[in-house]
């Protein structure tokens, strides 16, 4: 990585600046490049609007999402080049007109979808979320972006109920991690999908191990542990596995869709494999044995109903951050990285060889 000069330097999104107010340090993603393609950009750190607040960053992760968008294979992302970072725990440092200034000083979480990998960032006042007394910055950054797919999943999509079992695939990843601890809050049985390598940790974790590395035995070991079915399903591979994951279904299941893994270093375009798994789930969902299919986007209803999903979005995530403060979920932290390190952050991300997220620390 390398900066570039002051030439090279875009103007904020705001279009305000602060004299003589410091350095933002970002990280830009200029085209389809490798982790070492990342560019580090220095600019005038910008001013709060209206309505906004600036935020220090503390902590931003390395998701799918960013993993998606460096191979141009994430739906809707921004043309190139821009400053990925889907989410971001900070502390607010000045406020703009219309904010309560009590809010300077609050350690706070938001998703951005870009714009995360900074060391300071413009948001919404109304999209921030208090991050509970006692709770670390890169503890909490585990479970914002993450924690809100999780509960949304769980709770709001397949609304499991105690003493029912499910399969998560990906049980290793940032979500996943997550994901169980959620469900085995709710008292739901789980089967969790993951290298061998991670079988001991899902084990402690009180979880059913489960090896990806051959689908068919998946199946066959699954039917094993759940003859008559399992009652949800979230699938973030698609292809192959999101088939069978719906033929692993009881009466009455559901499934969830929530990414298309495989799709990753597939060379086909991206949006007809998106759309045909969209076209599929939809069309199980008219099969007359009564089990339901869906995808899950966490953004699901912010351009129809902006006000509606900010409120549900706060109320999820403020559970969620609630739960990490009462020690009901342990954040998986799978390694830290400097701001400046993101090429090395994004390489081990991508390595899908450690358990949880890999966060980056400006």
């Amino acid at each position: 990585m390398w900066a570039m000069n002051s030439q090279q330097q875009s103007k904020s999104s705001t279009g305000t600046t602060v004299t003589g107010a410091g350095t933002t340090t970002e990280i830009v993603l200029p085209g389809l490049v490798e982790p070492d393609g990342l560019l580090v950009r220095r600019r005038p750190t910008p001013a709060p609007a209206a309505g906004q607040a600036l935020v220090r960053v503390e902590a931003s992760g390395v998701s799918f999402a960013e993993q998606g968008m460096r191979r141009g294979r994430y739906p809707g992302q921004p043309k190139f080049p821009f400053v990925p970072g889907y989410d971001l725990v900070g502390v607010v440092a000045a406020v703009g007109a219309g904010v309560d200034p009590a809010l300077v000083g609050t350690r706070v979480a938001a998703m951005t979808k870009i714009g995360g990998w900074s060391t300071h960032a413009v948001l919404a006042a109304d999209g921030l979320v208090p991050v509970p007394a006692g709770v670390g910055a890169a503890e909490a950054e585990t479970v914002v972006v993450n924690g809100l797919t999780a509960w949304g999943m769980l709770h709001r999509r397949a609304k499991v109920r105690r003493g029912q079992t499910v399969l998560v695939h990906g049980a290793n990843g940032g979500v996943g991690t997550v994901l169980i601890q959620l469900a085995r809050h709710a008292g739901v049985r789980v089967i969790g999908v993951a290298s061998p390598r991670h079988h001991d940790a899902l084990r402690a974790a009180g979880v059913e191990p489960v090896d990806y590395a051959d689908l068919d035995a998946l199946v066959a070991r699954v039917r094993e542990l759940a003859p008559g079915g399992v009652d949800a399903v979230f699938d973030n591979i698609g292809g192959q596995t999101v088939l069978r994951s719906w033929q692993l279904l009881a009466p009455g299941g559901t499934l969830v869709s929530y990414a298309i893994a495989s799709s990753s270093h597939d060379k086909r375009a991206l949006l007809p494999l998106f759309f045909a798994l969209l076209g599929r789930l939809t069309l199980w969902n008219v099969l007359p044995n009564g089990r339901r299919a869906g995808f899950y986007d966490v953004w699901h209803g912010k351009r129809v109903s902006p006000a509606r999903f900010r409120a549900r979005m706060r109320q999820d995530l403020s559970a969620v951050l609630g739960l990490l403060a009462d020690g009901v979920l342990t954040a998986e932290i799978a390694a830290s990285f400097p701001l400046t390190e993101a090429s090395a952050a994004m390489r081990l991300a991508e390595s899908h060889t450690v358990r949880g997220k890999v966060v980056l620390v400006p």
